[in-house]
């Protein structure tokens, strides 16, 4: 099982590159870094379930560095460890911009970079940003399409509803053929019939190893109507934590492992790893996890 750590890097915790050496030290397989590039003051939209709090955003979310110049840090400053978007939120950003982006940054890390993905779910940030948020798994299709075309041809093009350009270059390519891996993180009615059709992989929160399993067996199922091969899919799970000593956190992984996740990512959003305190704490979970 490979073990990866969400988290939010701020002005108050450790830095990138510290923090990603200290990691690739202790064997951590991937970094993930979440996506708010702004929030909104006020809103009405409600807390969904996979979010801490009761009615009101957290105060975490209104301190979450840019991910892609976090992850060029980290990776600069490893050789192994893969950096990872936990998640992007796809039609708030320019894909165009956002394409460069990733390809320059697993060109230049050797393709180290995951793509994680969602759409968003505060309308009053989705808004500001630009993106259609009634609509907005149907844009971030359109701009994930949009960016394998820039990332696989020598001259790219595109005519979409939100989103159209005429040929164009766009390079440096990246170094993984096709692009970054594009991981689905959604629990949507429709998330699997996504995968099966588009992604690369599936990174939900929060599910038990016995409803994974079912929902690999549903994401089976969509993969043979969709005539796409099941088994090059990347599966991951978000979890914040599994309870217990090292017998019993190496047992919930295998349970996990068993259902057929590929990856098991420490969700430690919220949590302060700051100057003074990550390496003791990243040494804690790589003795319970790695």
């Amino acid at each position: 099982m490979k073990i990866g750590i969400l988290l939010t890097v701020n002005e108050y915790t450790v830095d990138p590159a510290n923090l990603a050496r200290k990691a690739e030290q202790l064997g951590f397989e991937s970094i993930w870094l979440p996506d708010h590039a702004v929030m909104p003051v006020h809103s009405e939209t409600p807390l969904p379930e996979t979010q801490p709090g009761k009615g009101q955003i957290p105060e975490v979310y209104y301190h979450m560095c840019d991910p892609f110049v976090a992850m060029a840090i980290a990776a600069g400053a490893t050789t192994k460890l893969k950096v990872a978007t936990g998640v992007c939120l796809v039609p708030e950003r320019n894909p165009l911009l956002t394409a460069n982006e990733l390809a320059t940054l697993d060109h230049f890390s050797d393709g180290r970079v995951l793509f994680g993905i969602g759409a968003g779910w505060l309308k009053e940030e989705s808004e500001i940003l630009g993106a259609d948020f009634p609509h907005r798994w149907t844009q971030t299709r359109e701009y994930i399409a949009a960016m394998r075309e820039l990332w696989t041809k020598e001259e790219a093009s595109f005519e979409g509803k939100y989103v159209k350009f005429p040929p164009v270059k766009l390079y440096p390519k990246p170094a993984q053929k096709g692009g970054p891996p594009v991981l689905i993180g959604s629990k949507d009615k429709n998330a699997l019939k996504w995968v099966a059709r588009w992604g690369d992989g599936w990174c939900p929160i929060f599910v038990t190893p016995a409803a994974m399993k079912v929902e690999l067996g549903k994401l089976r199922e969509e993969c043979a109507k969709a005539g796409t091969d099941f088994s090059r899919l990347d599966i991951t799970i978000f979890k914040r934590s599994l309870r217990g000593d090292r017998a019993a956190v190496q047992s919930g992984l295998r349970e996990y492992e068993d259902a057929g996740t590929h990856r098991f990512v420490i969700a430690m959003i919220g949590e302060r790893l700051t100057a003074a305190n990550y390496a003791a704490e990243l040494e804690r979970l790589a003795a319970l996890y790695v």
